[in-house]
């Protein structure tokens, strides 16, 4: 039974394995080719190379699932075809049990799944972005253009935030209660101490119901819930999060009563991706058991790449679906992984 296991594990492994590896090599040259149209300033053609390589964690955290997905395919299918699969139900092996030898490899690849998203893509990608900023000679702001968050009553504008908890161009606007300006004030630049920030070189303009004033001050104290992890989340889109920081953003914006939606949806959309991936493998064996146990390679990558991207087009759909009607973000990513589980069952049951 061990052998058995043993072989049914290194089949599928590799088969995903080499999927990935192609899939990974497609997205690597095109995403190239895209970088290459817009070289300008110093972003030259070695630069672009390197924003590709720190781009390609968040690109390998994609595709992950689909290449389980038809790796499982192609594997399972392989034996399908030599018949060895039929000889293994025949040596009194169940289902169930092939269904968990086939899936033990994917857990390996959820785990890299997990490890690349929270660990390694945050830090990439705002690695990625800051560095063209620079070289094209444009500012985090220009190439983000969403730097803003608010507290209450006041709203906060940064131009670049740096991981080390340093802030470059900070702008604070106060509000009255009946959401007339107070005071605006603009920074050079804001050092995180631990339990507040100091702010450098302020200028403050008051504003009263006849005239403004302007205040020059050298430094000042900010206390605020804002921490440099916090910041760090308005650099990047949600889905390039890691699960914590989604988790304490989230939780902020709902402290703040701001709307968290967006936030929500990528935070579950993460949190769910090992039951995502978990789903399309289920799916990919039920087909190699039922209507795909006796057809050609070709047809079986063909209908896993179609099966992938009905799961994405439902994730697109049902995603944004949650922010425009206002159900449960959770449910709109539940929804597809529950339609791949309802069908895999279905399938495998009529296998048997």
């Amino acid at each position: 039974m061990r052998k058995i296991s043993r072989y049914v594990f290194m089949n599928v492994f590799n088969a995903i394995a080499l999927t990935l590896l192609v899939l990974a090599s497609l997205v690597f040259i095109f995403t190239l080719i895209d970088q290459l149209q817009g070289l300008r300033g110093n972003y030259t053609a070695f630069e672009a190379f390197i924003n590709v390589l720190l781009r390609m964690p968040n690109g390998l955290n994609t595709l992950i699932p689909f290449s389980c997905l038809i790796g499982c395919l192609a594997g399972l299918g392989a034996l399908a075809t030599s018949s060895e699969l039929v000889i293994i139900r025949a040596a009194g092996v169940s289902t169930k049990r092939i269904v968990w030898m086939a899936l033990r490899p994917t857990i390996i690849f959820m785990v890299l799944q997990f490890l690349i998203g929270e660990y390694v893509t945050p830090y990439s990608e705002q690695m990625a972005v800051n560095r063209k900023a620079i070289a094209q000679g444009s500012s985090v702001k220009q190439s983000q253009q969403k730097l803003w968050n608010h507290e209450t009553n006041e709203f906060m504008h940064f131009n670049a935030v740096l991981p080390s908890g340093v802030i470059y161009g900070l702008s604070r606007y106060q509000l009255d209660d009946e959401h007339k300006l107070v005071s605006a004030s603009f920074t050079k630049q804001a050092i995180y101490q631990g339990d507040h920030w100091q702010e450098e070189g302020v200028a403050i303009t008051h504003v009263t119901q006849d005239a403004t004033s302007v205040e020059n001050i050298k430094s000042r104290r900010w206390d605020t819930q804002l921490t440099p992890d916090l910041l760090n989340v308005l650099v990047l889109d949600p889905d390039n999060l890691s699960i914590r920081n989604l988790y304490y953003y989230t939780h902020y914006l709902h402290d703040q009563h701001i709307e968290n939606n967006d936030y929500s949806l990528a935070f579950w959309k993460k949190a769910l991706d090992p039951l995502a991936t978990a789903s399309l493998v289920l799916i990919a064996i039920s087909f190699v058991f039922g209507p795909l146990r006796s057809v050609t390679m070709g047809q079986r990558v063909f209908t896993g790449v179609m099966v992938g991207v009905a799961f994405l087009t439902a994730q697109r759909l049902f995603g944004p679906s949650s922010l425009v009607f206002g159900f449960s973000p959770l449910l709109a990513v539940l929804f597809p992984i529950i339609v791949c589980v309802g069908i895999g069952l279905l399938l495998l049951q009529k296998a048997r």
